[in-house]
């Protein structure tokens, strides 16, 4: 391998919306997540953002802690997935909203306007939505978190159905959450 060519790591995860692409790096950082259906999406992601860099797959031949903190995450522990060290491609600006998507939490929504307003870019509604449907690590930085202005659903890459289904699940489990607290 030249220094130039990164390997990554594929692992396909069963979910219960579809079964889910997992991509890391050999330092476990998460690179990339989808769906099998848009599998070739992810592909035309990962050459958009690496451009200048070969990049070879390879099956994984042990799990990540990525793929153990989306099962965790998908069996109702909503935060698992808040720790996990990520590294995209992208453009300076495109790292900034991927940034303040995280900084989102689980059960809550913002609207693209809000998301521009918090990282100081009012008038970049637009490119933060562009930004958004650029997003290589869906749920892990959480681009199904952002509604329209209306808090009406909006596009999401894996489909209006799973993210209407994302958003119930992480509602339900802050409504537990609250439970419990009381």
């Amino acid at each position: 391998m030249s220094a130039r060519t990164q390997a990554f790591f594929l692992e396909r995860v069963p979910t219960p919306i579809g079964l889910m692409l997992v991509l890391s790096d050999e330092q476990q950082r998460l690179r990339a997540v989808d769906w099998e259906d848009y599998e070739s999406r992810m592909h035309l992601l990962l050459r958009r953002q690496y451009r200048n860099q070969a990049v070879e797959l390879h099956d994984a031949a042990q799990a990540s802690p990525a793929r153990r903190a989306l099962l965790d995450y998908f069996d109702g522990d909503v935060r698992a997935i808040d720790a996990l060290d990520v590294a995209t491609g992208g453009t300076d600006f495109q790292r900034e909203v991927w940034r303040a998507l995280r900084e989102v939490s689980g059960g809550q929504s913002v609207s693209y306007g809000a998301l521009a307003q918090r990282i100081a870019r009012p008038a970049a509604v637009r490119a933060v939505g562009a930004a958004n449907g650029a997003n290589p690590i869906g749920i892990v930085v959480p681009c199904h978190r952002i509604v329209g202005a209306d808090a009406s659903l909006t596009g999401y890459g894996g489909g209006l159905h799973r993210k209407r289904w994302l958003l119930d699940h992480e509602q339900r489990w802050l409504e537990n959450s609250c439970d419990r607290a009381e």
